[in-house]
Formats: C-alpha cells, structure tokens, sequence
C-alpha cells in the first residue's frame, strides 16, 4: 500500500515538474521570437518578428 501511495505521489511530482519545464521552454522561445530576431538585420526575418509583435498586440517601436 506504501508503494502505490508512493507511486502515485511521484507521478504528481513528475507532471508538476513536467509542466514547469514546458512552460519555462516556451517562456524561453518566446522571448527568443519576440527579442532576438525581432532586432536580427536580415530583413526576412525582422519584418516576421515585428508583425508577429504587432499581432499579438505587443509594443515594440
């Protein structure tokens, strides 16, 4: 009985610490979207960043 409470309390453990990761992942992508090839000079992508910003409601000039 130990083990299954154990178990089940390392599952919630592993999803809390699963969900966190994924969260931070796209916390850092999106900063990296919004901040670093927002301000990259190839025009391409530049002109993606901003609109992406500009779509999402998101001040950038």
């Amino acid at each position: 009985m130990t083990t299954q409470v154990s178990s089940a309390q390392h599952a919630k453990t592993h999803v809390k610490v699963s969900s966190l990761a994924q969260t931070a992942a796209a916390i850092i992508f999106g900063a990296v979207v919004v901040f670093a090839v927002g301000f990259l000079p190839m025009d391409a992508a530049h002109n993606a960043a901003h609109d992406t910003r500009h779509a999402m409601a998101f001040p950038c000039h």
